[in-house]
């Protein structure tokens, strides 16, 4: 059965911080050290290389399914491939066979992982004034333990000693798709996947705290968003992206649905944005985006959404699902909100069935 990443698994992996990183506490690894002056870049600002990450465990995957989603991978690698660098991180043992699929512009890193969710278990990089690299630690472990992440959660680890460069601890567990900020020091997050004793026993406003730290930013805005309705205790970059400083995009119907506990969180995030204002006190500038209707996949639980797309130097990559109208208005309006920019829609119909889009496989590393 695969382990769809909107579905809530019951149970836990059985791993805990303390395990994953031998020689270290769990109390040590959450006391935050995250110096000031350190910042996330915006994602439109120019990258070094784009990170991947290879999906390999059958405990998570059917065979069938694993195959198709590599395939995505590989897909979406090629593609970003034609605009900038691209590293895969997997096993060394599975290189010969990524080979197979991946372009000679794809560069092969041995760096062991589980599953495909770069955004989530990669490094977060920041910057400081001066340009100096490092990455912002926060710490993965599965979504709130709900799946096996013993490779997943050392990559930022592994990357970061690859690299030469600081690991600095924010006393933060969560993941990066969770989190979205708008490189002008507004930051908007989902409280469900964050103040949740299954990542973080702390308040909202603590989390908050060590969050703007992380990021460089100066203004959290909260959303409440839904937990325990899938694995990722509804991630932000599902529905909604910050575009530039102060401009958000949000792919919303225009009615609530009262039966569809999406619908009904996702417009309470568009009324918060609504009312809210951007680091600097600006009213935020909000784009909508429909939903696609008429998509290929049947699977009950899939994932259609454009907002989950990446942005590369040169290009937008992001998904089509098969019903040409709602996809023609996406590319329109990507193509408008990042103009110069070639837009590429991939079909990637095996990752939106394993619960996520691009962005979610994805993740960019700032030029100096």
């Amino acid at each position: 059965m695969l382990i769809n990443r909107r579905t809530m698994m019951q149970g836990s992996a059985g791993l805990t911080l303390a395990s994953l990183l031998p020689g270290c506490t769990e109390a040590a690894l959450t006391e935050a050290t995250m110096p000031d002056g350190y910042e996330m870049p915006l994602e439109s600002e120019p990258h070094e290389r784009t990170f991947m990450q290879w999906p390999v465990n059958l405990d998570v995957y059917e065979k069938n399914s694993l195959v198709k989603v590599q395939a995505s991978i590989a897909l979406i690698a090629n593609t970003i491939a034609r605009y900038e660098p691209v590293v895969i991180l997997a096993a060394a043992e599975h290189h010969a066979a990524t080979r197979k699929l991946i372009s000679t512009d794809v560069e092969l890193w041995d760096v062991p992982t589980d599953d495909l969710w770069c955004r989530d278990s990669g490094p977060t990089f920041v910057k400081n004034a001066k340009g100096e690299l490092a990455i912002a630690h926060i710490l993965f472990n599965g979504w709130g333990d709900k799946q096996p992440h013993g490779n997943d959660a050392l990559v930022a680890e592994r990357i970061a000693e690859r690299l030469d460069l600081p690991l600095l601890d924010t006393g933060l567990v969560g993941e990066q798709g969770g989190v979205e900020h708008d490189g002008a020091g507004t930051v908007l997050a989902h409280a469900s996947c964050w103040a949740n004793p299954n990542r973080n026993s702390a308040s909202e406003a603590e989390i908050g705290e060590k969050l703007l730290k992380a990021l460089g930013g100066e203004k959290m805005i909260w959303a409440p968003g839904i937990a325990g309705k899938d694995i990722t205790d509804y991630h932000i970059d599902a529905l909604a992206r910050f575009v530039g400083p102060g401009k958000v995009l949000i792919q919303l119907g225009n009615e609530v649905d009262p039966g569809d506990p999406w619908s009904v969180s996702g417009h309470e995030t568009l009324e918060i944005l609504q009312t809210a204002t951007d680091a600097r006190g600006k009213k935020l500038e909000i784009v909508r985006l429909d939903d696609p209707i008429d998509i290929r996949s049947h699977q009950h639980d899939f994932v259609a959404s454009y907002a989950n797309y990446y942005v590369c130097n040169g290009a937008v990559i992001a998904a089509q699902f098969g019903d040409k109208t709602a996809d023609g208005r996406a590319k329109e309006m990507l193509q408008s909100l990042y103009p110069g920019r070639t837009i590429e829609m991939l079909n990637v119909d095996s990752i939106g069935e394993a619960g996520g889009g691009i962005h979610c496989a994805t993740q960019q590393l700032p030029k100096k």
